[in-house]
Parts: structure tokens; C-alpha cells; sequence
């Protein structure tokens, strides 16, 4: 569930002019079938404007070129600094990490990872199955909010395949963006659509994220207040926060339309019924995928669904933080710590068999569904082009 990127080709978009300013091809239309932020017809006529009457006009130009430049040095500077932050984080959790499973013998950990039953290990890879049909979702409410028509079974490739790769692989603007790109491209989608394709999707899993984990740490305070060293109060306050947030965002796209700006790029927001429909999404989405490793959990354990949720929930965004290939080391440190009291070897070896039933499996079967895809493919362009080639071949050359 690492995604949410902006597509490298959004960055690199410009706003072109349209054909009758500049006697060029027409512009492509935005990815939300919207205008750009700049005006084409206004920077037209400046650069028409004699040169010698608009000194102060130019002036002001290079003052506003020089504050852009300014500002772009600014988020550079702070890039960095998240790009530091989360490199410090990774470092820190593996450390933490390794010294939890210090203790742990090889031994002892080949005995919990095979001491799942059958009915277990059924049951997560159900569960999986239902966390990436979700995942399927993301990708259709966000062509539904773009307006883009696609068939379900393609929408479906592109997005289990994309999110199964890029989970293993990380990188997802490199990953994720260049399978979708595969893909849809063959549906006749532009980079920028699909990277507002990928910003739409983003708002889905963050949503829905954000109204389980609000909800738990609500219902959940006492409980998890014994596992993550905090008061019932101060998670009963975060919580509120949280769903604060996300209710906020609902009533601000319920007023009016909203839009945001990327890159020059204007992106209009879902409205309230579509982003109702997302938190539900997104929800479902992350309690099927929590589901997965709460099955796999030894016996015995005594947490209750929802507050395992909460840890999971906490877990997860930190691993997406971190920025590692499905927060590895991090969500696992997390979630050892947060389950202290359960005997370590475990729940790490319940984290290996989720690592393996919700990140490996998929992973493979991506692989493959993207070969036979590629296969398909090429075998209906073949018969297309074999007749041209035949012709080639019996025409005679005088």
C-alpha cells in the first residue's frame, strides 16, 4: 500500500498553447479536462507588446522569475531534508529491530513460521485476495472521477499489477508509473492522466486510512494505551484529530468544487458521494490487509480485531515514511514492539508469512498476468500485420 506519487511526466508537463495562438498543433487536453493555471492568450500578448513601453512590466517579471526561483530552492532544500528524515527513520528501525530478534534462534524461528495451520494460512490468502480487489477500486473511482472510460478487466490489471510491483520493488513514481503507463497508455491515456490517475487513487488509500485509524484509537484507547505506552487520553485526542481531518476534507469538497494545482497542472478534487465512496475503499482496503497478518497472529494472543487495526494502521504509515520497499524493517519493528508481550519468534514469524502471502504471492502473480498480458498482446497485432507483410512478400518487383 505504498502509493499515492505523483508521475514523473506530471512534473515534466507543460502547458502548451492552443493552435490558434500559435499556429501549432492543439493543445492535449489537461488530465482532468481542465484548463492549466497560466493563460496562453496573456503571455502572448506580453511577448507581442512593444519592449520599449513595458520596462516596469519586465521588471516585475524578472522580480516574480527571481522569488519562483527562490521558492524552487526552498523545496528543493526541504526535499532533502524529508528524504534525510526518512533515511534516519529506516536506520533507526532497523536497528531497533535487530535488536529485537537478537534473541531469536533460527531454530525458534523456523518453528513459528511452520507453525501456522492450514486454516490460517486459507484464510490470509483470502483475505489478500479481497485487500487487492480494494486496491482494484482505487484505480476505477479515480477513472470515474476523471471521466476516463476503461474496462474494468484493464483497470484491474493495471492497478493489482502496478501496486504488486511497486509494493516488492519500491520506487512506486518509477514502478507503479511505468506499469500503469504500459497499460493504460494502450487505452489511449496520456502520462498526465495517469498521473492524476495516481493523485485521485492517493486521496483513496489516505481516506480511508485515516477514518479506520481515527475510529480505532477512539473506540481502542484503554486497550491500546497498554501496548504503545500512552494514555487513553492523549489516543482518544489523536483519534478525534484525525477524524477531525478527515471530515473537514468532506465538508470542504461538499460546499463546492475544489481543485488542486501539481505542477501547473489544475486537478479538480471528488466531490462528497465520490469521496465517501473512497474512505469506504480505502477502509476496506486496510482492514482486509490487517486482516492478514491478525490471522496469522499465534493463538492465545487476546487483542481484539480493531485494536490490532490501530497498531497495524500506525505501522504501515511509518513504513511509508520510511520510503523502504513495503516499509520493511520499520513495519516489522512497529509491530514487534507494539506486541512485546507475545512471545517475539511468533509474531515474527507471522510477519515473515504476511511478508510472503501478501507482498511475495501477488508479486509473482503479477509477474506473470503482466507476461500473459504482453503475450496477448503481440499475438492480436500478429495477424494485423501479416497480411501487409504477406503482400510484401508476393508483390513482384519489376
Amino acid at each position: 500500500m505504498n502509493f499515492a506519487s505523483q508521475d514523473k511526466n506530471l512534473a515534466r508537463a507543460q502547458p502548451l498553447r492552443d493552435a490558434g495562438a500559435s499556429g501549432g498543433p492543439p493543445r492535449d487536453e489537461d488530465p482532468a479536462g481542465q484548463d492549466p493555471g497560466s493563460d496562453p492568450g496573456a503571455a502572448q500578448a506580453r511577448q507581442d507588446a512593444p519592449m520599449h513601453r513595458d520596462a516596469p512590466m519586465h521588471r516585475d517579471a524578472e522580480l516574480h522569475q527571481g522569488a519562483e526561483a527562490h521558492h524552487a530552492r526552498r523545496r528543493r532544500r526541504y526535499a532533502w531534508l524529508g528524504t534525510l528524515a526518512s533515511v534516519v527513520l529506516f536506520l533507526i528501525s532497523l536497528g531497533v529491530l535487530g535488536k529485537l530478534v537478537s534473541t531469536v534462534t533460527w531454530a525458534e524461528l523456523r518453528t513459528a513460521f511452520l507453525a501456522a495451520t492450514p486454516n490460517q494460512i486459507g484464510l490470509a490468502i483470502a483475505l489478500v485476495v479481497v485487500s487487492y480487489l480494494f486496491l482494484t477500486c482505487y484505480d476505477a473511482l479515480a477513472l470515474r472521477q476523471l471521466k476516463l472510460k476503461v474496462p474494468y478487466r484493464t483497470t484491474a490489471l493495471a492497478s493489482f499489477t502496478s501496486y504488486a510491483v511497486s509494493f516488492n520493488l519500491g520506487f512506486p513514481l518509477l514502478t507503479a508509473g511505468t506499469v500503469r503507463y504500459w497499460i493504460y497508455s494502450g487505452q489511449g491515456l496520456s502520462p498526465g492522466r495517469i498521473a492524476a490517475l495516481t493523485i485521485v487513487a492517493g486521496f483513496t488509500f489516505w481516506l480511508g486510512m485515516g477514518a479506520v485509524l481515527g475510529i480505532s484509537l477512539i473506540r481502542e484507547a484503554e486497550p491500546l494505551s497498554h501496548l504503545t505506552y500512552t494514555s487513553a487520553l492523549f489516543n482518544q485526542g489523536l483519534g478525534a484529530a484525525v477524524l477531525a481531518a478527515v471530515l473537514a476534507y468532506l465538508v470542504w469538497v461538499s460546499l463546492k468544487r475544489r481543485s488542486v494545482k501539481v505542477r501547473g497542472w489544475r486537478l479538480e478534487l471528488p466531490g462528497l458521494k465520490l469521496s465517501l465512496s473512497q474512505m469506504l475503499v480505502g477502509a476496506g482496503d486496510v482492514c482486509a490487509a490487517a486482516g492478514v497478518l491478525y490471522v496469522l497472529l499465534p493463538a492465545g494472543h487476546g487483542l481484539s480485531f480493531e485494536t490490532f487495526v490501530a497498531i497495524y494502521v500506525l505501522a504501515a504509515m511509518l513504513g511509508i515514511a520510511s520510503h523502504a520497499p513495503g516499509g520493511l524493517g520499520v513495519f516489522e519493528a512497529t509491530v514487534l514492539l507494539a506486541l512485546s508481550g507475545l512471545p517475539r519468534e511468533s509474531v515474527l514469524g507471522a510477519l515473515l508469512l504476511f511478508r510472503v502471502c501478501y507482498y511475495l504471492i501477488p508479486f509473482v502473480v503479477a509477474l506473470a498476468a503482466l507476461g500473459a498480458y504482453e503475450i496477448a498482446k503481440r499475438a492480436r497485432l500478429t495477424p494485423r500485420e501479416a497480411p501487409d507483410d504477406d503482400a510484401a512478400e508476393s508483390d513482384p518487383t519489376p
